[in-house]
């Protein structure tokens, strides 16, 4: 099927090739989509029992081979090895939360005198990222293929191996040849597959422009579903003179900024302080705790915090934010700063930004911690909200009644109260608002998205109908 233009990737640890390979064409898009149109009418009416046994049995295979694809993640995107066996262990935890979360939200039930039934939409489209290149695409594979939904999956043009990978287990698990199919390639390939007009939906996680160019390509078609899982630039409010804990408080703000070398959407951008006597040594303990990073290989031992980025350019893009930020009146704390040239190796950095004025409203994509000093905690909630963004928020205070006052004003799908940003579950709905999202957060809810409803009013038998006035008796 790709016989289009050279695609590889490329270990960001050492600049080898992981796996390369060919860019779908046109021809080979099309091929995709009408193979998926074709088995889509069998795969929906197999019975969920049949479906979810298939679903376990991918679940199996991922816990039986995993650490196989724990290493193509650590070496394909630079993911530390211990981590990336993480990702592997939360997609086949998925298996089961898909599985209930379907039952719960898309089981028939009636209402009055009339019955709901769910259907899928059809063929699904999936562009996966690259900072989870298995986890995130398969928290919409499975609750869209439990649904009855045949799927085409683009993995990131970084992770190509990954999404090999994955489809060979499914198809090792059972699942029926064309139900998931893998097409690989970049922007052009995406954009080919989105702008098909046989497709029926898009579900999609990565950037705020690339999904903001995906809505308006998808306006005059508002009949297929598109999901968006987008980024945000994350406040993490430190209300530090109701702190006790200063150095756990410290471990919680370094895991929510730099855990996944910052490339999770859901990482710390902006530490919001409060200034307090505690605010400088809880400033000072961070940036003591942050310098003792262990930054090295995916397989070093001992294991590293942080691996490299998932691409040898993109610390570059971090270290022009950092040049940028100080050139606007920043003061670096702790400068980040490139290692091994043409890698992806970066160290952590923190910069205080309290005194830039019109500071911009960016996801800086990599550990690149952000300070910004505020008087008193009506402050830090109006700072928080200052952005564009709305996917994940948080506050580290002993004070019940300031996260509660916070949990009511703060504008994100995810607020955290005393636990790192980094951590969200999969039982629980993930998404944002404004630009972090369309309204269709994952994870638990991903059901909702992968089939809709219909409503009925059934009577068995034709037969009399009650009179009605202006109709003869």
């Amino acid at each position: 099927m790709n016989t289009g233009p050279q695609l590889k990737s490329i270990n960001p640890s050492d600049g080898t090739v992981v796996w390369e390979g060919s860019s779908a064409t046109n021809e080979a898009v099309a091929a995709a989509i009408a193979a998926s149109r074709s088995v889509f009418d069998n795969w929906s009416q197999t019975p969920i029992g049949e479906r979810e046994a298939i679903l376990r049995s991918f679940a199996c295979r991922l816990q039986s081979e995993g650490n196989e694809l724990a290493e193509l993640i650590a070496r394909e995107i630079g993911k530390p090895y211990w981590e990336a066996k993480t990702e592997v262990a939360a997609m086949a935890g998925k298996i089961e939360i898909s599985i209930e979360a379907h039952a719960r939200r898309c089981s028939e039930f009636p209402g009055g005198a009339a019955i709901t039934r769910f259907r899928p939409h059809g063929v699904l489209i999936v562009l996966g990222p690259y900072n989870f290149p298995g986890h995130l695409p398969n928290g919409h594979i499975c609750p869209a293929l439990l649904a009855g939904n045949t799927v085409i999956f683009k993995p990131s043009e970084l992770a190509p191996a990954t999404g090999e990978w994955m489809l060979n287990c499914w198809l090792a698990a059972g699942l029926p040849e064309g139900v998931l199919q893998v097409v690989q390639g970049g922007a052009d390939t995406a954009i080919e597959l989105t702008r098909h007009p046989e497709i029926d939906g898009i579900l999609f996680t990565g950037s705020a422009a690339t999904g903001k160019r995906l809505a308006a390509s998808m306006a005059p078609t508002p009949g297929k579903i598109l999901a968006l899982e987008m980024g945000g630039n994350n406040p993490l409010i430190v209300d530090s003179e109701n702190i006790k804990d200063i150095p756990s408080a410290a471990e919680i703000i370094l895991r929510s900024a730099f855990l996944s070398a910052g490339q999770r959407c859901t990482c710390a951008r902006r530490l919001i302080l409060i200034e307090s006597p505690q605010a400088g040594t809880l400033l000072n303990e961070l940036i003591a705790q942050v310098s003792a990073i262990h930054v090295d290989d995916p397989f070093a031992e001992p294991p590293p915090f942080m691996g490299p980025l998932a691409s040898p350019t993109f610390p570059g893009h971090v270290l022009k934010a950092q040049e940028n930020l100080s050139r606007m009146g920043g003061r670096i704390l702790l400068e980040a700063r490139g290692l091994k040239p043409g890698t992806g190796f970066l160290t952590p950095g923190i910069i205080d930004v309290s005194d830039v004025t019109d500071l911009p409203d960016e996801e800086v994509f990599g550990p690149l911690l952000q300070v910004i000093r505020v008087r008193d905690f009506e402050s830090a909630i109006n700072v928080a909200n200052n952005t564009r963004y709305g996917l994940a928020a948080g506050v580290l205070t002993d004070k019940p009644e300031h996260y509660q006052l916070a949990s009511q004003q703060l504008q994100a799908g995810i607020i955290n109260w005393n636990v790192q940003l980094t951590g969200a579950s999969s039982a629980a709905p993930f998404g944002g608002i404004k630009d972090s999202g369309n309204l269709r957060p994952s994870a638990f809810l991903a059901a909702d998205y992968c089939s809709y409803p219909v409503a009925s009013m059934e009577v068995p038998l034709c037969g009399p109908q009650p009179p009605m006035p202006g109709r003869p008796e």
